[in-house]
């Protein structure tokens, strides 16, 4: 490509942020990292002034997080470029961030190349998901409940669900999420009954079934 690509890196990490600097400035030189954000809403605003090729962004992130932001960031611009950057390589992750309108999806233990590598294909039309994250889900057919219940719920339920599951308790969660302790406390009330639980321990059981988190 004659003119260098122009990227928007999001991530809360600094230091996540300069590895990747680093890895693109070796492995491709004709890929710019014009503007950083480390959080969604600042991501928002850096996208309409710098107007980059792509985002490269992370997942977990305070404020509205990474699912919201990409949400928010399609509605205003359909033809955006994203590419998730996460740690998380569950599956139901990657749905999500695809149905939220991402173009591609690798994780940060993935070997350095496949990083340019996506931000190039996305560029050209095609979808990146890193190999081996989508996969037929069979292991668990009593579980297309909770599956269809889970992929009903909102980016802030899901979030939320997610750091449930994890074990953070609702003040944690209304400090990580920056959301009031009530609103985080509504939210719970929320998921339990979707989710027809009464404990934390239940919900946590559930996301291990559907493997959203690891044992």
């Amino acid at each position: 490509m004659v003119n260098n690509i122009k990227v928007l890196l999001v991530d809360d990490h600094a230091v996540v942020r300069a590895g990747f600097k680093l890895l693109l400035a070796a492995a491709a030189p004709n890929i710019d990292v014009v503007a950083e954000a480390d959080r969604g809403e600042q991501a928002i605003q850096l996208y309409q002034t710098h107007q980059p090729d792509i985002i490269v962004m992370d997942l977990s992130m305070p404020g509205i997080g990474g699912l919201e932001t990409i949400k928010r960031i399609m509605q205003r611009d359909q033809t955006a470029s994203i590419l998730v950057f996460s740690v998380h390589d569950e599956q139901v992750y990657v749905q999500r961030a695809l149905n939220a309108g991402a173009k591609g999806y690798i994780t940060k233990n993935s070997a350095p190349d496949i990083l340019p590598e996506a931000i190039e294909s996305i560029l050209q039309g095609q979808a990146y998901i890193e190999e081996g994250l989508v996969k037929e889900n069979t292991e668990h057919p009593s579980n297309h409940d909770y599956q269809q219940i889970i992929a009903d719920f909102s980016v802030r339920e899901f979030d939320i669900f997610s750091l449930l599951a994890k074990g953070l308790t609702a003040h944690k969660i209304a400090d990580e999420l920056c959301l009031g302790y009530k609103t985080v406390a509504n939210y719970v009330t929320q998921i339990k009954k979707k989710l027809q639980v009464s404990s934390i321990a239940e919900l946590a059981h559930i996301a291990v079934l559907l493997g959203i988190m690891k044992h």
